[in-house]
């Protein structure tokens, strides 16, 4: 029985990580949009979470500023500096180079 249980326990952990974690955040006008969840990159003591649109024909990421609010809640704050943008998104390359295909 232990080991039945075990193996449940196994597929159920396959199944979440064969699915991406979908998170909905509002844009400046209110709007919902909902992305898929991709990493967290962290770079020079911050945190940045790196998303995708949940929509066959999303073809960019976007990566945001975590902002820990409290231990439970936190916000995501948009990066008007490029340089910074591209560090990011050289690391997140980096670390899937293989994975992902990136143009």
């Amino acid at each position: 029985m232990e080991r039945k249980e075990h193996m449940a326990d196994e597929i159920l952990m396959e199944e979440m990580e064969n699915e991406a974690p979908l998170i909905t955040l509002e844009d400046e006008e209110g709007n919902e949009m909902e992305f898929e969840f991709l990493d967290i990159v962290e770079y020079e003591g911050e945190e940045y979470i790196v998303l995708i649109e949940n929509n066959e024909d999303a073809d960019e990421v976007v990566i945001l500023k975590i902002n820990p609010i409290d231990d439970e809640t936190e916000e995501y704050l948009s990066i008007e500096d490029e340089e910074l943008l591209d560090k990011l998104f050289d690391i997140f390359k980096k670390k899937y180079e293989g994975d992902i295909k990136f143009e």
